[in-house]
């Protein structure tokens, strides 16, 4: 070959790997971790936890299995909304730290293979935004950024549109004679996306963030980013209880929610991450969003460019007194509906929702096994991997959700997200660990000295030591590419299998809570085949690592086990035709 020849071969070549999206569905079978910034890791004892902190802390998620963490806002912020308000969209906030100390998180995460997602808040910003500044200055080009309109007759609002924060979604503005539009709190004004430029800006900002490292984004409040342009009064929800002008439930939030524009919206910003990455020859970017929708308005979004659309199904649709059958549905119908390219994913809690340990008393680690054993992606946030509890005592005196201050003090408990916001329980030390400080911005859960993760490193078994044990099943074939099956056994006890070639992991859970019930499932083994309870619920009677000689193994209430049967397990009947025998072949729980 002539060396023309060689130097334009070797072009060729460079141009094809810079082409190229590297390590495609890197995400696909990974724990994401939420991290609450302000309640994790406090490094420098003002009490706030912090990006050095959790910097800190990354030999934790090494650790405990985890392949990426979500970072809760940290951009600049009046912290209204505790960084769900952002003042510049570009700034790291000082309370969390600076740039280079985010540029220095996920460098060393990267040295220890973990990802790093940011949170996107593309919704509103706070009023203290130069752009919303500018809006109330007169000028024409920012003003066109937020959605501003006349009022009705008499100064009224310019429909009934209600806030998630309660009362109007409109803000009167004495020197402009004209309302904003801000569908949470009244400092968080909603960004108009009919307008092109507001679209370009927040494509210059994921990119802005790409190029700080940044492995992809949790999308938040998805289903709020358009409107109806008409401004079409709401109907009537009829929720019972719900308040006329206040309560957001008292509407049917059919105008502000869910508008078609806001797929291709999505779609629109997954082309971004796309092509950065493979112009960049990076490992793929992923998007996370987060709807609180239905289930056909969630699925959507797999078609319109969301890696993961945020399953929430185990919050919404069930609770601490929902049968067994109830969660089969659950997981059922999320995998029915998903298209056949999908990626299934299991969200437990957020900064949103009370803590799984509360939800479910006595039940976290059902909770926590249910989603490590499923297929796809599972997602924890921070403590439940060793399952902390919501502190139900906190005052009104000590209240920092604006969703509670706005509810006011009669009814701030039921609104509150507080509790599930505590600083994390490292150890027993003052402050759990968190933060050298006299004191926190929110009080530290009084269980602390007790429920903490040094705690539970050192005991025989704990919370903590079955999450890693679930995260590394994880790894295995059966639960990277096996088959799924779920079937209910005499009503109380939910089975979830997971077939691998030459393995099958299978998860009992009892929803049974107090009575003792016998499950016999000799007939349901193949003789002559290993099966050995890999683990089971904190408290149980079996041991970890136990094999399973008997015909009969009794279920505790609460209790769960995850049972390895080596080569083929179960027999290889379909689930269906197995609980056909076990109604014949089980002890009866009745």
């Amino acid at each position: 070959m002539s060396y023309l020849r060689w130097c334009v071969a070797l072009l060729l070549c460079v141009g094809l790997a810079a082409g190229e999206i590297k390590n495609k569905g890197w995400w696909k079978n990974t724990v994401f971790y939420q991290v609450y910034p302000r309640s994790f890791m406090d490094s420098n004892g003002d009490g706030i936890g912090d990006l050095k902190g959790i910097t800190s802390k990354l030999d934790h998620f090494k650790d405990a299995g985890i392949g990426a963490i979500w970072l809760s806002p940290i951009y600049a912020s009046p912290m209204v909304d505790f960084g769900y308000d952002i003042s510049d969209f570009r700034k790291i906030d000082e309370n969390y730290g600076t740039m280079e100390d985010l540029e220095t998180l996920t460098k060393k995460a990267k040295e220890l293979g973990i990802k790093i997602i940011m949170d996107l808040v593309p919704n509103h910003t706070s009023d203290k935004h130069q752009w919303f500044v500018d809006s109330l200055k007169g000028n024409t080009k920012y003003a066109q950024y937020y959605i501003w309109r006349e009022g009705k007759e008499g100064n009224k609002p310019p429909n009934n549109w209600i806030s998630v924060f309660s009362n109007s979604a409109w803000t009167y503005v004495n020197h402009t004679g004209l309302w904003y539009f801000h569908q949470f709190e009244y400092r968080q004004p909603d960004l108009n996306y009919a307008n092109k430029d507001v679209r370009k800006e927040m494509e210059d900002i994921i990119t802005f963030w790409l190029d700080k490292g940044i492995d992809g984004f949790r999308i938040d409040a998805v289903p709020h980013l358009y409107e109806d342009d008409n401004l079409t009064d709401e109907p009537k929800s009829n929720a019972p209880g719900a308040i006329e002008g206040k309560d957001y439930t008292y509407l049917n939030h059919i105008y502000t929610k869910d508008d078609p524009r806001t797929y291709e919206l999505v779609k629109s910003w997954r082309a971004v991450v796309d092509k950065y990455a493979y112009e960049k020859n990076q490992d793929e970017k992923v998007i996370l969003t987060e709807a609180y929708t239905s289930l056909i308005n969630t699925i959507k979004y797999y078609n319109y460019g969301s890696h993961v659309p945020f399953n929430f199904n185990f919050i919404m649709n069930v609770n601490a007194t929902s049968k067994p059958s109830e969660f089969k549905k659950v997981i059922d119908d999320w995998i029915v509906s998903m298209p056949k390219d999908g990626v299934a994913n299991w969200v437990m809690g957020n900064h949103d929702r009370s803590r799984i340990a509360t939800r479910y008393p006595g039940r976290a680690d059902q909770m926590t096994m249910l989603a490590m054993i499923l297929p796809g992606i599972a997602v924890t946030y921070n403590g439940e991997e060793i399952a902390m509890e919501d502190k139900t005592d906190i005052t009104w005196e000590e209240t920092q959700d604006p969703q509670a201050c706005n509810a006011g003090k009669e009814h701030f408990k039921k609104q509150s997200r507080d509790p599930n916001r505590t600083p994390f329980q490292w150890d027993a030390t003052a402050n759990a660990g968190f933060s050298t400080a006299k004191k926190t911005w929110i009080p530290v859960n009084n269980n602390y000295k007790t429920l903490n993760l040094a705690q539970q490193k050192k005991d025989e078994v704990s919370h903590y030591k079955l999450y890693k044990k679930l995260t590394a099943l994880r790894k295995s074939e059966p639960l990277q590419a096996g088959s799924l099956e779920t079937g209910i056994l005499n009503d109380k006890v939910l089975a979830v299998v997971r077939r691998g070639t030459n393995e099958t992991v299978t998860l009992l859970i009892n929803f049974e809570d107090s009575v003792e019930k016998a499950v016999n499932i000799g007939d349901l083994m193949k003789k002559g085949t290993n099966h050995t309870v890999y683990a089971s619920s904190i408290g149980s009677k079996v041991k970890w690592g136990v094999q399973l000689n008997d015909s009969a193994i009794t279920l505790q209430g609460k209790e769960s086990l995850v049972i390895i049967s080596v080569n083929t397990g179960f027999s290889a009947v379909p689930l269906k035709a197995i609980l056909s025998v076990a109604l014949y072949a089980l002890y009866k729980l009745f």
